[in-house]
């Protein structure tokens, strides 16, 4: 499984040494989660930072009133965390659960933070990390207050395609904020179209 997070780090940190990838292993705690396995739970401390190597991770909250509100879909080759949790050792308002029997390296701030300054060139990583994930939020969230049901459906379907065969329906239905009859109306008019 080490092989995958070699790969990983060699296709984004030039001049990625064997013996940098060593120590950033024995930082690491690779973990096996289970299909409902929860790794963060709201409401605790999210004291990992988590990369995917195998499998399907959902980040998802739950209000007072029981309903499940989907932030992200984490899925092989990604990160994630609760990052306020995570850095100001605060409750969690996540939980990140495996949707799949699922494999990960997770670090723990002390670590991570270690890593970083013994490796510089990890912060010109975690910096385009963080761009990256700005980017996604600041357009996920334009698309939730200017798009319609479709659009918003359509966008996820060829955002995520390798995700979509992976998640149940109504996951998607509170991944993209909309109800289930919503986005079974939403299914049947696009395949009207299509058909």
């Amino acid at each position: 499984m080490s092989e995958i997070l070699k790969n990983y780090f060699q296709k984004v940190l030039p001049d990625f040494t064997d013996e940098k990838f060593n120590f950033i292993v024995y930082k690491s705690q690779l973990i096996k989660l289970q299909r409902k396995e929860v790794v963060c739970r709201q409401g605790e401390v999210c004291n990992l930072k988590i990369f995917v190597a195998k499998g399907l991770l959902r980040n998802y909250s739950v209000s007072e009133d029981g309903n499940e509100h989907i932030l992200q879909f984490v899925n092989e080759m990604s990160w994630t965390t609760d990052p306020e949790s995570f850095y100001n050792n605060t409750p969690s308002k996540l939980n990140i659960e495996a949707m799949e029997v699922s494999e990960i390296f997770a670090f723990n701030l002390e670590d991570f933070t270690e890593l970083r300054e013994q490796i510089p060139e990890l912060n010109i990583f975690v910096e385009n990390i963080l761009t990256r994930k700005s980017m996604e939020i600041h357009k996920r969230l334009l698309m939730n207050i200017s798009s319609s049901p479709e659009e918003k459906y359509r966008d996820f379907i060829n955002t995520y395609p390798d995700i979509f065969n992976r998640v149940p329906l109504h996951m998607v239905a509170s991944y993209l904020g909309l109800s289930r009859e919503t986005l079974s109306r939403v299914r049947r008019n696009i395949l009207k179209t299509v058909i």
